[in-house]
């Protein structure tokens, strides 16, 4: 069963790490895709391989800290598409690490605005052609980190990921009686970029339950539950994916 058959779909972050698996994913579930991400020769190559399998794709080069990024996703899925189902805002930023007292406001701004910030302006441009549409879901990727724990030179991160519950919360009141359905996805530790070196890895799977890290694929599968009509009656929620972490904190 195709999951997204006839539903068009955004993906920010598609160049890499879990946007890369859940664009390919996605794909194989039937939906056609805006992917958009800064580094156009990764982009391209994501959608050449979903174009050699057969799939409906275009790319948007940019900045999702930007306003006009996220205009251009939306048109591209309507001029091509016709519609915008779903939106999947997955781009986000660890940024300088180090304590709260010595981060800059620099860092601050900067890790703020790609984890938060892009997710607002995201939001803001979709939504409305989802209500045009007769509805749509919102998918955003949170992070165990400032939900269910604080980690040491993390600050500015933690609490971008933490007011993305927030964000979901407001689009909920806002649009759900209108068909908009609107939810974080919350990983454990995933092996990309973002994820360090090996020591760091293995750190970070000693904080979960299932003592590894994710795979990318892993946190797409969840993704493409929220996105689709399977989580019909799901909004304003947190789906945790994170190798039990949560589950053992105190």
């Amino acid at each position: 069963m195709k999951l997204l058959d006839g539903k068009a779909a955004i993906i920010t972050g598609a160049s890499a790490g879990i946007g890369r698996a859940a664009a390919g994913l996605f794909a194989e579930h039937g939906a056609s895709l805006v992917l958009v991400a800064r580094r156009a020769d990764r982009l391209e190559e994501v959608a050449a391989e979903i174009e050699r399998d057969g799939g409906q794709v275009r790319v948007v080069v940019g900045d999702v800290t930007q306003e006009n990024t996220h205009r251009d996703a939306v048109a591209t899925a309507l001029d091509t598409f016709g519609r915008l189902d779903v939106a999947f805002n997955n781009a986000g930023l660890v940024g300088e690490m180090g304590p709260l007292a010595d981060t800059s406001i620099e860092t601050w701004t900067q890790v703020v605005d790609a984890n938060l910030t892009a997710a607002f302006l995201g939001a803001r441009s979709q939504i409305p052609a989802m209500l045009a549409g007769g509805g749509g879901a919102l998918v955003f990727t949170g992070s165990f980190v400032g939900t269910s724990v604080g980690l040491p030179g993390m600050g500015p991160y933690a609490a971008a990921k933490a007011g993305l519950m927030g964000l979901v919360r407001a689009i909920t009141a806002d649009y759900a009686a209108q068909g908009i359905r609107a939810n974080a996805l919350l990983p454990g530790g995933t092996a990309t970029e973002m994820a360090g070196d090996a020591d760091q890895r293995e750190w970070a799977a000693s904080l979960h339950a299932m003592k590894r890290i994710a795979d990318p694929c892993e946190i797409a599968q969840a993704a493409l539950f929220l996105a689709s009509d399977m989580a019909s009656f799901v909004t304003g929620s947190a789906l945790w994916a994170d190798g039990g972490n949560a589950a053992v904190k105190l």
